[in-house]
């Protein structure tokens, strides 16, 4: 399915490259974890379950991009400018640059179909960004989007039920990416640090209940292995975007889940500005 990722631009103003810092991670507890969403605290996610960070080695994604895929690494980086003057226009964001999505997930892995779901912005201003939902900050905690539980259930909950069935039972392949990408560039504070897929066990992958105001969902936070290796893309530009798997319904040996989360990146100049970003939650039908 995946493709190397096509001619990531190098920024103008380039943050160090490989960095040692702190990631949080989820404490194993024999309990299994939940927290309340944003989306029902209207702030903060009230979490009830520890955390732990550790210092790991972060490696400069940009030499390597070429040949990073979703399939092998769970990630890519490419260079796809919006056309999109104010990604806060939430009027613009779901008719022009879900379009924009649609076009650029059609074109990097042949998907046939591209559903968007869901778009949240993030800041690490003293507020936060502004959803419709209320505000929001970057998400530091280690976590994958989707479960191999809820990946299908999102699948059902956004396509139906019979028109998802319809398409496993017939072997169609469908991912879950989530498309991120800077409101402003260059970031130079709370960058992304995603690790390599393969480089992550499943008992890592901690499966967490997310209590929304009407439902329940799942997603998987991380637990800390050293075997874990750990790249970020230093100071990412507005025309350049992150594809992150979620969830993917193939299950030969593939790439499925791809943790990631916001880090304080060392030595960050004083006055620096506010890392703002917007992602795109879709689904792809590839085939079918």
């Amino acid at each position: 399915m995946s493709q190397a990722a096509l001619d990531p631009a190098p920024s103008a103003a380039r943050a160090p490259a490989d960095v040692r810092a702190a990631l949080t991670f989820i404490t194993r507890s024999d309990k299994k974890p939940v927290f309340e969403s944003s989306a029902l605290t209207g702030g903060a996610p009230r979490v009830h379950f520890e955390t732990e960070q550790h210092i790991v080695e972060i490696r400069d994604l940009r030499p390597l991009a070429a040949s990073f895929t979703l399939d092998h690494q769970g990630f890519e980086l490419h260079r796809w400018p919006s056309a999109v003057a104010d990604l806060y226009d939430d009027e613009a964001v779901e008719h022009a640059y879900y379009a924009e999505i649609e076009a650029l997930l059609r074109s990097t892995i042949g998907a046939s179909r591209v559903i968007v779901f869901d778009a949240t912005r993030r800041s690490d201003g003293e507020a936060g960004a502004r959803n419709r939902d209320g505000m929001r900050g970057p998400a530091s905690r280690v976590h994958v989007d989707y479960t191999v539980q809820s990946g299908p259930q999102r699948l059902k909950d956004t396509l139906g039920e019979a028109e998802a069935t319809r398409l496993l039972a017939a072997g169609v392949r469908i991912v879950q990416l989530n498309v991120w990408r800077p409101i402003r560039g260059p970031v130079a504070r709370s960058p992304l640090a995603l690790a390599d897929a393969a480089s992550v066990r499943p008992r890592d992958l901690i499966a967490t209940d997310q209590v929304f105001p009407d439902r329940i969902g799942e997603i998987y936070h991380l637990a800390y292995n050293p075997s874990q290796r750990w790249y970020y893309a230093p100071g990412m530009n507005r025309d350049e975007v992150l594809l992150i798997k979620g969830w993917d319904s193939q299950t030969d040996g593939c790439a499925r889940f791809t943790p990631h989360g916001a880090f304080d990146l060392p030595a960050t100049p004083e006055g620096a500005p506010p890392r703002e970003s917007i992602e795109v939650r879709t689904m792809a039908v590839i085939g079918g």
